[in-house]
């Protein structure tokens, strides 16, 4: 027997040999170990349960249909040079995966089997895209306002210099687009303080409906200047595990949406209903309006950083796009969630949930409270 085939066949008895199988078994990402032929050799539990087709012996496209990783692996075979190359699919999830085909070869460089090692990048692919849309529509939302005010500043420095009537009425509008760039900074300062502590889970005791009751009062000049009807439940305590300042936000955030957006749509009084509940695991601050509410195929996006349903409403009445975006990632801090309920023409309920601390939780929650 030759030397190049005595080799060969050396490692390929090393490749078969229980020690490669429990090397390749102990990796974490997907491993797949594949002949020349590109038949399959070993692969592990990652990999099996990402492609239940694999079936040792036969060819690896049988399970794995990625031209682009077929032919990467038929140019490593042939040449015995390491490549990688994307697999993406759409069923029944749009992922992708980074491929990467590494050659092992006898000293004389004769290519025996590769070793492929996959890597998901569909969670880093969903964070690249969400924060290019973040910056561009960040950047969009704080254009408009900046070229109102530079145009009115222009204005006054030129054909409006001597106007005092002018003056006045271009200063309101460049102090009132001064303020709805204020607001949209703020909103966007407090999304990033909020995600960077996403993991830090609030353990202070916290009372759900005190908070309800405060943010009722302060809101309460709000409703009455825009004809709105606040009606609160909120007598029992609630005690929730949470931070106080987080949750007043939530509570505030809700009600105020509610008050500026769930006008009645033929023109009778408006009313907005506030209540609290305690269920068998966790606290429900129910804010429920009488609008026009929302058609269903809006509802899944609502919790989007800068989504409006009707974009034109939303910055007429202050609204940054933010506020839903920034309830959402406070309970899910709080290890809580936000159920959205609407039905045109008769209004939307929105309901935020949080656990109940433990001591509040030791106690059987009424019947209608379930």
């Amino acid at each position: 027997m030759g030397e190049a085939k005595l080799l060969r066949r050396n490692l390929t008895a090393q490749l078969r040999a229980p020690a490669a199988e429990k090397l390749i078994g102990a990796m974490p990402a997907p491993a797949i170990l594949v002949d020349a032929e590109a038949r399959l050799m070993l692969a592990n539990l990652p990999a099996r349960e990402l492609l239940p087709a694999l079936r040792a012996g036969e060819a690896l496209v049988l399970a794995l249909r990625a031209p682009d990783v077929t032919d990467a692996i038929r140019r490593v075979a042939a040449g015995g040079e390491p490549e990688t190359a994307l697999w993406s699919e759409r069923v029944p999830i749009e992922r992708l995966f980074q491929v990467d085909i590494a050659p092992l070869a006898t000293e004389p460089g004769d290519v025996v089997a590769m070793l492929l090692t996959l890597r998901d990048l569909t969670e880093a692919r969903r964070v690249e895209r969400m924060r290019a849309d973040f910056i561009a529509n960040a950047s969009h939302e704080l254009r408009t306002p900046l070229a109102s005010l530079l145009g009115f500043i222009e204005t006054l420095q030129g054909p409006a210099a001597a106007d005092g009537k002018a003056r006045a009425k271009f200063l309101s509008i460049m102090r009132e687009q001064g303020r709805r760039m204020a607001r949209l900074i703020d909103d966007l300062l407090s999304l990033s303080r909020i995600e960077q502590k996403q993991h830090l889970r609030p353990a202070a005791e916290v009372d759900l409906a005190q908070i309800a009751r405060h943010v009722v009062d302060t809101l309460a000049p709000l409703a009455l200047e825009m004809g709105v009807e606040l009606q609160l439940d909120a007598n029992a305590s609630v005690l929730v595990t949470g931070e106080r300042d987080e949750l007043v936000r939530v509570a505030e955030n809700l009600i105020e949406n509610a008050i500026k957006y769930g006008a009645a749509p033929d023109g009778a009084a408006s009313r907005v209903e506030v209540t609290v509940l305690r269920r068998v695991k966790d606290g429900a601050l129910v804010v429920r309006d009488h609008g026009r509410g929302v058609a269903p195929e809006h509802l899944p996006r609502l919790t989007e950083r800068f989504y409006r349903v009707d974009p034109g409403q939303s910055r007429a009445k202050n609204g940054t796009g933010l506020g839903l975006a920034i309830v959402k990632h406070i309970l899910a801090r709080h290890r809580g969630r936000l159920t959205i309920d609407s039905r045109i023409g008769v209004g939307s309920t929105f309901t935020a949930f949080t656990p109940l601390a433990e001591t509040s939780a030791k106690v059987s929650p009424s019947p209608t409270q379930t």
